[in-house]
């Protein structure tokens, strides 16, 4: 009897490590063979991240001593899996549909438009700015391990969008480079502005290598009118299981002799938002991390509160809260980000704008879209 059981237990133990081995052999060669997965850097950008102060050993590093926990309390994996506690919109959300005629009436002033989350385009200077153009459904390498966009559709499709001078990217995660939307991006674009190591990704996806550069922290580079500074954030990167840190994160500045502009990207908070304050503001507009939090990973994303705070420290007259309104990739409610930040904002007198998804802000206007649209 027991041997015919441990001859069972020994046919059960085989057909699940064959299970397993199967499973493991298809993931390899689904990160092998997918191009979404991105590349590693090579040659003249692996030279540069060599001799960059901000990496170590090939992985950077951020200014101050960050733990990058992105782990989950065991208790709260399977919340991950739910959509309840208010986690995802229970009715679809307003957004303002453009059309091309609305590229072609451009304001003087910089105008920014939000499509929902860190991606907004940017129009300054005779400029179009394309920054974070995630445009895809699902932040993930496959459409079966992510979550959905909330909304159904974007204010524009990519095809009826103007040529792009500059598409600017703060880090290689998938909700902030789209391979798909990379793809169908490319041949609009005249320039990527990428942080170090992130132009392997780009040609591997087809885009022309001479359109690319890359930066490390306080670089800079002038296109006609507008500076454009890569600034430090405090977060991480990687699109694999083996290149994490591999390639830089960065926040943004846009600045000009009539405007400043400064796009956060991720960031937990930490000194280097007054260290930005100090060189380079104080900012006619920011657009500040705000969503995606969690205590497990307090120290690479903010809370609201800390957005408030770090727009103070970098100086800005108006903050558009970002990272939020699309996608779900925490546990607290999909509106908590906003309620929180509007009311952080009130308490300390910071000026915050709330537009709806392809709703304009136009930096000379007085009066700023300021609707409390996630209520309705």
């Amino acid at each position: 009897m027991i041997k015919i059981l441990l001859k069972i237990l020994k046919r059960i133990m085989i057909g699940i490590l064959s299970v397993v081995g199967v499973i493991t052999l298809v993931g390899v060669a689904f990160v092998n063979v997918s191009p979404q997965f991105g590349a590693e850097a090579k040659e003249q950008s692996l030279e540069r991240i060599r001799k960059s102060s901000n990496s170590l050993n090939g992985e950077f590093k951020n200014s101050e001593k960050t733990i990058q926990n992105t782990g989950f309390k065991w208790s709260t994996i399977p919340q991950f899996f739910t959509n309840g506690n208010n986690k995802v919109p229970s009715k679809e959300l307003p957004i303002e549909k453009l059309t091309k005629s609305y590229f072609e009436n451009v304001p003087i002033q910089p105008r920014i438009t939000w499509f929902g989350h860190s991606t907004s385009f940017v129009e300054m200077e005779g400029l179009t700015i394309f920054i974070d153009p995630m445009l895809g459904d699902v932040p993930a390498p496959s459409p079966f391990l992510g979550t959905k966009r909330f909304q159904k559709e974007l204010p524009i499709s990519i095809d009826s969008l103007p040529k792009i001078d500059i598409v600017l990217i703060s880090h290689d995660h998938y909700d902030h480079l789209d391979y798909g939307s990379i793809v169908k991006l490319k041949d609009k674009v005249a320039e990527f502005y990428v942080p170090l190591g992130i132009k392997a990704h780009l040609t591997l996806w087809g885009v022309e290598a001479s359109k690319i550069t890359e930066f490390d922290w306080w670089e800079s580079i002038r296109f006609n009118k507008v500076e454009f500074v890569s600034t430090p954030a405090r977060h991480f990167s990687g699109r694999g299981v083996t290149n994490r840190n591999s390639t830089l994160w960065c926040s943004w500045v846009l600045k000009s002799e009539n405007s400043n502009i400064f796009f956060s990207g991720d960031s937990g908070y930490g000194k280097h938002f007054k260290e930005i304050g100090e060189k380079y503001g104080p900012f006619d507009f920011a657009m500040v991390e705000c969503g995606q939090y969690n205590e497990q990973w307090s120290q690479i994303h903010m809370t609201p509160e800390e957005t408030i705070q770090a727009s103070i420290d970098v100086k800005s007259s108006l903050t558009m809260p970002i990272h939020w309104g699309s996608f779900k990739l925490a546990l607290h409610s999909w509106d908590d980000p906003i309620i929180r930040v509007s009311a952080q904002a009130k308490v300390l007198n910071v000026k915050i704008t709330t537009p709806k998804i392809g709703e304009a802000i136009v930096l000379s206007e007085e009066n700023y879209p300021s609707e409390k649209w996630w209520l309705q």
